[in-house]
């Protein structure tokens, strides 16, 4: 490999250009917060990180692993240099056992402690290696696989997510959504129904709960029904419904009644723009619809038109609670009566009050990258943190005409972990040496 190349391949595979890669990524994000309407997730420095990143940590497991893997599968043990040469006392054995005792007695000590045992003839003994943990040693390598998998999903959320919302009346069915980011519009290859939306509110007018009834319909056919909630999404074609907001649509009905001699007329439910005429052929025009004037409630303005005489009022839906409240009103303000054209009392029984229903329509092919990566992840931290990868290392050694026994070790994690076990396993030697 040229120099230019080694150079290169040096570069990707620093773990300063990760830890830069990573303070970048941090950045980018952290800017992004103080602009709400900026889209990260979309930034062309986004897909430069993410690519830079998975280089080097690709870079970086194929520098390692072939190492890695020899240290799995070698086939024979090696002493390591000076490994014996400080061993504290108390990590010292001198028996007078015979040799081949002593050997069964520290082999199935070892067996106790690890999943492998190996063993070897040397010039100064019986060199024993026992292991826990193996696995361990691709701890690394199951984090680095995890991020990558991580990475993928995020540039697959961001190349083929869509994040859309939706207006639908109570009872009608739509299939034009509007993208996030002011993207423009999308057609869906289904229709979505608001059969009902169910509001209930707080005495103080505050919402407590909303619920859309929703129908999926494609080709004419509805495949799929359920009720929308907040937090609680209902997936259809790929996608998930939010429920996200409503409203109140424009075109509210009032339900009027009007008293003539204390004989009281049927219930009309008139929008805006609506008309009828009383029995003297007098024409009401119903000129708005509120559902909150003044705060004092649902009201609708009426204007009645009697040959060359019209009148305009408003009618209340809690007249009787206002005037009340303030006598004399109806004296000094007419256009609060409800009986202003005399001979008839109007009165508003209800309001009939459409809403529509505000969706937030998601398709994230992240989420099963992110599933799997966050799992792995787990698995690759608890395996490098709470599983790591323990080496006892025993020498048998004839010392005149007794056997000296040294053990030492090392772990890759937790060393207090490790003496504990390292002095259960001299406990082990010295009671089958005992025996």
């Amino acid at each position: 490999m040229s120099k230019n190349k080694n150079n290169l391949w040096s570069f990707f595979s620093s773990i300063k250009l990760t830890i830069v890669l990573l303070v970048l990524v941090v950045f980018l994000f952290s800017i992004a917060s103080f602009f709400p309407q900026a889209d990260p997730y979309h930034a062309p420095l986004f897909y430069i990180l993410m690519s830079l990143l998975s280089l080097n940590l690709i870079i970086c497991s194929l520098n390692r692993f072939p190492l890695s893997l020899k240290q799995f599968k070698a086939a024979t043990i090696s002493e390591p240099a000076g490994i014996f040469n400080s061993v504290p006392q108390n990590q010292t054995i001198i028996t007078d056992q015979d040799r081949s005792a002593a050997e069964s007695a520290i082999e199935s000590s070892i067996r106790k402690q690890c999943s492998t045992v190996r063993k070897m003839d040397t010039k100064k003994g019986i060199l024993f290696l026992g292991e826990r943990r193996r696995f361990s040693i691709f701890g690394v390598y199951i984090v680095h696989l995890s991020i990558l998998i991580m990475i993928a999903g995020a540039l697959a959320g961001s190349i083929f997510g869509l994040e859309a919302d939706l207006n639908i009346k109570e009872g009608e069915s739509v299939n034009i959504m509007n993208l996030k980011g002011d993207k423009g519009t999308k057609a869906l290859d289904f229709n979505v129904r608001c059969d009902k939306f169910i509001l209930e509110l707080y005495d103080n007018g505050m919402p407590k709960t909303y619920r859309s009834d929703l129908s999926f319909i494609r080709n004419g056919q509805v495949e799929k029904q359920g009720s929308l909630f907040v937090n609680h999404p209902i997936s259809f074609g790929g996608l998930r419904f939010y429920q996200s907001s409503y409203g109140a649509a424009p075109d509210a009905k009032a339900v009027l009644m009007y008293n003539k001699a204390n004989q009281k007329s049927a219930e009309l439910a008139m929008a805006a723009g609506d008309s009828f005429f009383l029995p003297g052929h007098d024409r009401v025009d119903v000129l708005r619809v509120e559902e909150n004037v003044m705060k004092m409630g649902p009201a609708v303005k009426l204007k009645i038109t009697s040959g060359q005489k019209e009148v305009q009022f408003w009618v209340f839906r809690y007249i009787d609670e206002i005037a009340a409240a303030n006598p004399g009103l109806l004296m000094e303000i007419p256009l609060f009566n409800p009986g202003l054209f005399k001979p008839y009392v109007f009165s508003l029984t209800r309001l009939e009050q459409p809403y529509f229903t505000g969706l937030h329509i998601v398709r994230d092919p992240s989420l099963p990258f992110v599933a799997a990566g966050a799992a792995l992840l787990i698995v690759g931290l608890l395996t490098i943190f709470l599983l790591p990868y323990q080496r006892f290392w025993v020498r048998m050694e004839q010392a005149e005409t007794k056997i000296l026994i040294s053990i030492a070790g090392g772990s890759s994690r937790n060393q207090a972990t490790f003496d504990s076990r390292l002095a259960r396993l001299i406990t082990k030697i010295q009671e089958n040496l005992s025996r």
